[in-house]
């Protein structure tokens, strides 16, 4: 457990048993990390993951087959390539779960002024889980939970998966916690200005001025919009909130969208064929942001910082930088702890 606080002080009755309770618990969760980078490894990750209905909705029986006879035979050796490049070797582990941790730990840090609050991370898929994490946060006194699901924009193959599995667990418990989730946190000034923030000090690094800055959104099938998923206007809410914050307009700051997956239609324009005809048409100097990401991942460290910056050089450009995400910074830390006392609020 990464914090740890004194008991309440009120006292139970004489002959009462010794159970813990009276604190508040908060669990930061993201999308999740294979253990290793061999074959095994990224195939029971990719298996959990591309087996959940929220991102694969597709007919059971058919996907089945298509996952376990295709997919799983051949993408857990290509994906662990891309995981290699990026890999923690010092803990052994990659990037996004020590990212995680990290916040994890300097979030509770950040709220030290209550006592009452325990703060604890976990990953939708693989290790640690949801289940494991709520009965740790229960068992230590916390009657009340705070889920929060770490994706500024919502979507049901993100957000809703990761309560999914959070009420799943807690239908096994006969004495649940009470439970608040972290909504979408798309358009709160909080975020806008640490992204914000973060952006231009990053670009104050470089010794040259890009051409325009390209906002790349992990892409969901077209499909999913059609059928009501809100995740499409929220990112148009995003990207217009950071222009307007920029003083920028829709020239300086583009919108694209990564991480395509199967042979559907996605949200447009792609971020590979976009950067390749920025490099074809002269762009020579070019940034990228991903807001959607509030950690480094593989889709941000390999898929652009080392993919893309690749395309856009082999096309004829000349410089190109991936923004880092918030991550653990000093700026992500406050928004992080600012959204948890703002859906605490009463709890405390």
């Amino acid at each position: 457990m990464l914090k740890k606080t004194a008991d309440p002080t009120e006292h139970f009755p004489t002959g009462h048993p010794n159970v813990a309770y009276g604190k508040i618990g908060v669990l930061l969760v993201n999308l999740g990390t294979p253990e290793g980078t061999s074959y095994w490894p990224m195939r029971r990750y990719l298996k959990e993951f591309l087996s959940d209905e929220r991102v694969i909705d597709v007919s059971r029986p058919i996907w089945w087959f298509i996952l376990n006879c295709i997919i799983l035979t051949t993408r857990p050796t290509k994906s662990g390539e891309a995981y290699k490049q990026i890999w923690n070797h010092e803990l052994n582990e990659s990037p996004l779960k020590t990212i995680t941790r990290s916040q994890a730990e300097k979030v509770a840090d950040a709220l030290a002024d209550h006592p009452r609050i325990m703060v604890d991370w976990a990953m939708r898929y693989g290790l640690p889980p949801i289940k494991e994490k709520i009965e740790r946060l229960r068992d230590a006194g916390c009657d009340r939970v705070l889920l929060f699901p770490l994706y500024p924009q919502y979507a049901a193959a993100t957000t809703a998966s990761v309560q999914d599995k959070a009420f799943d667990a807690l239908k096994l418990q006969r004495w649940q916690p009470a439970i608040r989730t972290v909504p979408a946190f798309h358009d709160y000034p909080v975020y806008i200005d640490a992204v914000v923030s973060s952006m231009n000090a990053h670009l104050g690094t470089l010794d040259w001025t890009p051409d325009l800055v390209l906002a790349s959104f992990h892409g969901l099938p077209q499909r999913y919009l059609d059928l009501g998923d809100p995740y499409h206007c929220h990112w148009m809410k995003t990207a217009r909130l950071m222009r307007e914050k920029l003083g920028w307009g829709k020239d300086k700051l583009q919108v694209v969208f990564q991480s395509r997956f199967g042979k559907e239609e996605w949200l447009k324009p792609y971020a590979e064929d976009t950067v390749r005809d920025l490099a074809k048409n002269g762009t020579k100097n070019l940034a990228m942001i991903m807001p959607a990401f509030i950690a480094d991942c593989v889709e941000t460290l390999e898929e652009i910082a080392i993919g893309l910056k690749e395309v856009f050089e082999e096309n004829g450009g000349d410089n190109f930088t991936a923004v880092p995400c918030l991550n653990d910074s000093d700026d992500g830390i406050k928004m992080l702890a600012a959204l948890v006392e703002n859906e605490l609020a009463g709890w405390l």
